[in-house]
């Protein structure tokens, strides 16, 4: 497997009750005292993987001993292994609790949980922990100094979704965590009664965590609360994963999804997640072109706003607003939404589609499909708008698809030439810091799909 397609973790030591919030000594071989636990709580490896620091990406990770084929059993979980809020020793407290821990997370009580076993004496999941990155060194942005991110990642999206983390984390924190904590001080001590500690479990969560997904005959039901799934967790991402995690009523499987050669790595997936997405909840990128699932964002109101440097006259001026507050009753757009394209289709196809065309349309042709509250069920447009057919749009719509893209490429605070520049410079690239060669992947993905979308509409 490749190296630049790989999951970065900031494994390099551990943390562990024993350490930092126990005061002990580092247990000098946390491999053997984890595989001695799942010997405890059931959780079975197969004869033909290991855990360990050798022949992975980085850090702790799975490999094989023997070849395994497509189907074979990696490794069972058993549910009484896994790290919930219904699982810990806390559990029936914040049952008990529950309506006074609800947030708009929905991770109070896993880390309410977390932080209760992490400082319990006899806490059954230390072993586990023993494995989990040091808190102090996650990669995430939300950890970055502020003026670092924005230079960095100044428009990906990026910066502005970790300022919202950040005032989520701090609000949810004094508003429901820390009055929790002080209202139960037998259950937590005062080393972990700590903004800045809270905040690295919520880092953690969002990288490790597991969220089982919903029977489809619930997927109107709110979604499953988080949880930690240890072994699962140990697995590196890769697009082109060879492993796939199962769901059962009694454990979690974990199955081969491709042919592993013996001394490779196991990787699992994240799921179709964009560079952005990756450096955002998980503290790395993957290198162009390896991330095939890599998008671009067009904020909705910029398309707005090229399209009002198209009026000439007051009256277009109140026209263009009217047609785009109907679009943001008929759900199409918002103040804080984007048009998502990725490398070979527009994402948010049937949003982006419904704007142009209700933007670019005639006058008279807008009162009447205002007067209808929109086209009336099978009234198909027959533009398409997958990648390919792009330049088949008509001319008004690519204009203003083109004018949004100029606009966006205009938030970047480098153009895509210096990009390019650094990259195909060897010497160069290596002396970045991490953090810099990480952003320079998450911009550079996202304007080679835009200028991408430039040459299609020219």
């Amino acid at each position: 497997m490749e190296t630049e397609a790989k999951r970065r973790r900031s494994l390099r030591s551990l943390v562990q009750v024993a350490g930092p919030m126990g005061g002990g000594d580092e247990d000098p071989d946390p491999v053997a005292g984890f595989l001695s636990w799942c010997g405890r709580v059931g959780l079975e490896l197969s004869p033909k993987v290991a855990v360990s620091r050798e022949g992975t990406v980085a850090g702790y990770g799975m490999v094989t001993r023997e070849s395994v084929q497509p189907g074979e059993l990696l490794f069972t979980v058993p549910r009484a292994a896994l790290l919930s809020q219904h699982t810990c020793s806390i559990g029936g407290l914040l049952e008990r609790e529950r309506g006074t821990l609800q947030s708009q997370s929905g991770w109070v009580p896993l880390l309410l949980a977390l932080l209760h076993e992490l400082q319990a004496p006899a806490s059954p999941w230390s072993p586990y922990f023993a494995l989990w990155p040091e808190l102090g060194r996650l990669k995430h942005p939300m950890f970055w100094p502020e003026e670092e991110r924005r230079r960095l990642l100044q428009g990906t999206g990026v910066p502005e979704a970790v300022e919202k983390d950040l005032a989520n984390i701090r609000r949810e924190y004094y508003s429901i965590v820390l009055p929790f904590m002080e209202a139960h001080p037998e259950l937590f001590s005062p080393r972990v009664r700590s903004l800045d500690l809270y905040q690295q479990l919520v880092a953690l969560v969002m990288a490790y965590s597991f969220q089982e997904p919903l029977e489809e005959e619930d997927d109107e039901k709110e979604p499953n609360s988080p949880l930690m799934v240890p072994a699962a967790d140990i697995l590196n991402h890769l697009a082109n994963h060879n492993a796939n995690l199962e769901y059962s009523p009694d454990c979690l499987r974990m199955v081969a999804t491709q042919p592993i050669p013996k001394g490779c790595e196991i990787f699992n997936t994240y799921g179709q997640m964009a560079n952005w997405q990756l450096i955002h909840m998980y503290g790395f990128a993957e290198p162009y072109p390896g991330n095939t699932d890599d998008t671009a964002d067009i904020q909705m109101v910029t398309v707005r706003e090229a399209a009002l440097q198209g009026t000439k006259v007051e009256a277009e001026r109140l026209l263009l607003h009217e047609r785009w507050d109907f679009l943001c009753k008929l759900e199409m757009v918002g103040e804080e939404g984007a048009f998502v394209i990725g490398r070979e289709e527009v994402i948010t196809e049937e949003e982006l589609t419904t704007t142009l065309k209700v933007l670019c349309m005639p006058a008279e042709e807008f009162r009447e499909f205002k007067d209808q509250d929109g086209w009336e069920d099978g009234d198909r447009e027959e533009d398409s708008l997958t990648i390919t057919d792009i330049p088949k749009l008509r001319a008004s719509w690519r204009q203003l698809l083109r004018d949004s893209v100029l606009l966006t490429l205009q938030t970047y605070a480098t153009d895509l030439k210096t990009e390019e520049d650094l990259l195909s410079n060897k010497e160069a690239y290596a002396k970045l810091s991490w953090r810099e060669q990480q952003a320079l992947q998450v911009r550079y993905g996202q304007k080679m799909i835009l200028h991408n979308l430039l040459e299609l509409t020219s």
